[in-house]
Formats: structure tokens, sequence, C-alpha cells
């Protein structure tokens, strides 16, 4: 299958409340890999590669988040820099 590489930008109550280990855990249960990372903005960035089918299940978790998080919203855009993405799953 072929894989591809998104960015998702997660708006709303998302720092401070495990957001960014809790995707680590469900991106390494998918088998996708990357970062998730606090922006200063508040929101936390998400770069993730995977297959279609796992990037759409990861999109879908990160609109729930963990049972703490206030998910508002989730924008979603393609990424050509393949090479940015680090193997395994990290938290920055």
């Amino acid at each position: 299958m072929e894989q591809s590489t998104r960015r998702f930008i997660v708006f709303g109550k998302v720092q401070g409340v495990f957001f960014r280990q809790s995707t680590r855990l469900e991106a390494l249960r998918l088998g996708i890999r990357g970062i998730a990372r606090n922006l200063s903005d508040g929101s936390v960035e998400v770069l993730a590669q995977g297959e279609a089918s796992q990037l759409h299940a990861l999109r879908l978790w990160l609109q729930q988040g963990p049972a703490h998080a206030r998910v508002e919203e989730v924008r979603e855009t393609a990424v050509d820099e393949a090479d940015a993405v680090p193997g395994g799953f990290v938290t920055l």
C-alpha cells in the first residue's frame, strides 16, 4: 500500500490533558509513524505517515482525543516532506 504524510492541527483543550502521549499510543497501535508537538497558540500539531486507512483512523481518533481533552476542530493538510517524519512516533 502507498504511504502518505498528513499534518493535523488540533484545536481546543488539547494541552495539559495527556493529548500528545495518547496520540503517540494510538498512532503506534495503528502502525503510524510521526510526531506530536504542542504549538504556541495552544493547539497540537500531529505529523503522521501511513496508509490512507491508518491516517483516516487517526483523524477519527484525533476528533475525540483522550478523556480530558475537548477537541473543537481538526485541520488536515497533505505534506510532501516525508523525510521529515522520524521512525516510530515521538512527542516533542
